[in-house]
């Protein structure tokens, strides 16, 4: 079973070991190419709009250039751990297994507890952007639209666009997900929106995967998230705080080392 992990970059950086991961530089047409790495602008690409979607112009990039029975996306500073373990990565014989199982892997879910994923955009972001979305589903895809409502109304969700497929799955949700995002590029305007705003698409996706898991019953497997810059938690807490009670604060916490 051919198996190739894209860990999404914007630069150098140490990747875990194993033949099966493979750093992607995003954004590659906008900056200086890293010697070693894949590009997202090789071949049928997206890589000029890496600003507004984030680690999504690697998984197009997956999608569109290569082929391999099993594909995924993680990212150069948060990674999939192993099963038992917080600190080794998941590795190819583990995958290899869960996918020749029939199952998908996925990031253990974000709880919010006290907000919805709605409510929770919607202090976070412009909540205009998600309603938007949701009518494009409804008008393009119908038989999606309740599980969009069920899982915008969750309290937890599996967040960073981060997943392992079979490539029959990893290519069937990546052509449902651009097509939606494509249409809600020409349905909004964000041409005031902040460095950090203006990646509303990657945003958006995050609660759309798990839209797409629901609506076709996709059995998966959970394993916990690396973070190897640390998660901020005071911060994020505070933050959260100044969004929900005072409806202002930081949308995005960014890493220790930019």
């Amino acid at each position: 079973m051919d198996t190739f992990i894209g860990v999404a970059a914007h630069k150098e950086y140490s990747m875990p070991e194993g033949d099966i991961y493979h750093p992607i530089q995003v954004g590659s047409a906008l900056h200086n190419q890293i010697k070693g790495y894949f590009h997202d602008n090789e071949g049928e690409n997206i890589s000029e709009k890496n600003l507004n979607y984030s680690e999504l112009t690697a998984v197009y990039y997956l999608w569109k250039s290569i082929k391999s029975d099993v594909k995924g996306i993680v990212h150069y500073r948060r990674l999939l751990a192993a099963k038992g373990g917080h600190k080794k990565t998941l590795g190819q014989a583990e995958i290899e297994s869960i996918i020749s199982s029939g199952k998908i892997i996925l990031p253990r879910r974000r709880n919010y507890v006290i907000e919805t994923n709605y409510s929770h955009y919607a202090h976070a972001h412009n909540i205009q952007d998600l309603d938007e979305t949701r009518k494009i589903i409804e008008e393009r895809y119908p038989d999606y639209a309740q599980f969009v409502d069920v899982v915008f109304n969750r309290t937890s969700a599996h967040m960073f666009n981060m997943f392992i497929m079979g490539s029959t799955e990893f290519d069937a949700y990546s052509a449902w997900l651009f097509d939606i995002l494509f249409e809600l590029e020409k349905k909004i305007d964000i041409s005031d929106y902040s460095v950090q705003e203006a990646r509303v698409f990657g945003y958006i996706s995050e609660l759309l995967l798990d839209v797409w898991v629901e609506k076709n019953n996709i059995p998966f497997v959970e394993r916990p998230v690396i973070y190897l810059e640390g998660q901020h938690l005071l911060r994020k807490v505070v933050s959260f705080m100044q969004r929900k009670v005072l409806g202002q604060g930081d949308t995005h916490i960014t890493s220790k080392v930019d």
